[in-house]
């Protein structure tokens, strides 16, 4: 009896180190709006404009997230929002679908926004690039001045975009 109890603490210690050994879900910004819902938006992930009134457009908060993809290890590529950091490292951004999101236009809905965390720093040259970012997704309100986010992410690695 002693040896099952055993044999399995020593699994328990083991699992935890095989499952951050897997490789990460690739995912596009599609796969963070539910299924039923992809319909109501366009290519970019944005919510199809209804409202032609020539008033300042606001974040859209329509659109839920997945709570499925909640703790997965995630690599998603996108444009980083700088909010903290230092010239070389930044240690929190936002993650955004396409270039100029919540600065130059209304931020995407909540599910097209990633706020990211990196407490060791990540290097970031060139904001303007596409990047991968790997790390743990979690379905998390964040609100900031500039946007909303559905996600929050635990960054563990950038790499350059590869369009294959």
């Amino acid at each position: 009896m002693n040896v099952i109890v055993c044999a399995g603490l020593l699994l328990s210690f083991i699992a935890p180190v095989s499952a951050s050994d897997e490789a990460p879900l690739t995912l596009d910004w599609i796969d963070l709006i539910p299924e039923n819902e992809r319909l109501s938006f366009d290519d970019l992930g944005m919510p199809m404009i209804q409202d032609h009134s020539g008033a300042a457009a606001q974040q859209s908060k329509l659109g839920a997230i997945r709570p499925e993809l909640n703790g997965s290890l995630v690599k998603i590529p996108g444009f980083v929002v700088p909010l903290e950091g230092t010239e070389d490292q930044i240690t929190e951004f936002l993650l955004v679908p396409y270039f100029g999101a919540c600065i130059h236009v209304p931020p995407p809905p909540p599910n097209q926004i990633i706020y990211v965390n990196f407490p060791k720093g990540a290097p970031v040259t060139e904001l303007w690039d596409v990047v991968y970012v790997i790390g743990t997704l979690r379905t998390e309100v964040v609100s900031l001045d500039l946007a909303e986010t559905g996600y929050a992410l635990e960054g563990l690695e950038l790499a350059p975009y590869d369009d294959m």
